[in-house]
């Protein structure tokens, strides 16, 4: 019974080989899927190429930057220099003093910091505080700075102009007559604070170096 029921092996040979003929695609198929799945994973270029590592380097790079400037600015109160308040001047110690005598003198109801030491003007105010800033960080973080400090030309002139702009009812007369190539706070001037030397910041010692200007 057994004998009649099983399948010879010539029989199972010759079903094997009706079925391959029976889809010629097959073989081809599998070939296909086979060079396709070898040859082409062994051709794919690395995308790892120098590009790749100097954009990851440059991205490294500016991360340090944008963090170590992130905690600079948190650390420094950084946001405070952007408002009016004259006790952000005193962040820095070396400041101070000159903080305590302005707050004796007598434009301390009228003048603020920003007032006497930066232009009138939008671009001017705030092209002048990132100039100051960026200097006077790097002055006081590396200690290089006299002691005391001292007035740059060019913050004096600005000093010089914000006098005369806000009291230019009272000092007009005073000017030098404007020609065609200059204006009257152009030319050379007396200064102001030649006179009025405690009028922004009184009394100020001399132990300090403070003199009139």
């Amino acid at each position: 019974m057994n004998e009649e029921t099983s399948p010879s092996a010539s029989e199972e040979t010759d079903k094997k080989s009706v079925d391959s003929t029976a889809d010629p695609t097959a073989d081809s198929t599998a070939d296909a899927a086979c060079e396709e799945s070898g040859d082409n994973v062994a051709t794919v270029p690395s995308r790892r190429g120098p590009l790749f590592w100097a954009w990851t380097v440059l991205s490294v790079v500016l991360g340090v930057f944008a963090g170590v400037g992130t905690f600079t600015f948190g650390y420094g109160k950084g946001a405070s220099y952007l408002s009016n308040n004259p006790q952000t001047c005193a962040n820095c110690h070396v400041m101070q003093e000159h903080f305590d005598t302005w707050q004796q003198s007598s434009h301390h109801h009228v003048a603020t910091c920003n007032d006497c030491h930066t232009p009138h003007d939008v671009i001017g105010k705030w092209v002048t505080k990132a100039d100051n800033g960026f200097f006077h960080s790097a002055a006081f973080t590396l200690q290089d700075y006299h002691d005391p400090i001292q007035i740059k030309p060019r913050n004096r002139i600005i000093t010089q102009n914000a006098c005369m702009d806000c009291h230019q009812d009272v000092v007009h007369a005073l000017l030098p007559v404007p020609t065609d190539s200059q204006d009257a706070k152009s030319q050379e001037v007396l200064s102001c604070v030649h006179c009025h030397a405690s009028v922004g910041h009184a009394f100020r010692p001399y132990s300090t170096g403070s003199r009139r200007e």
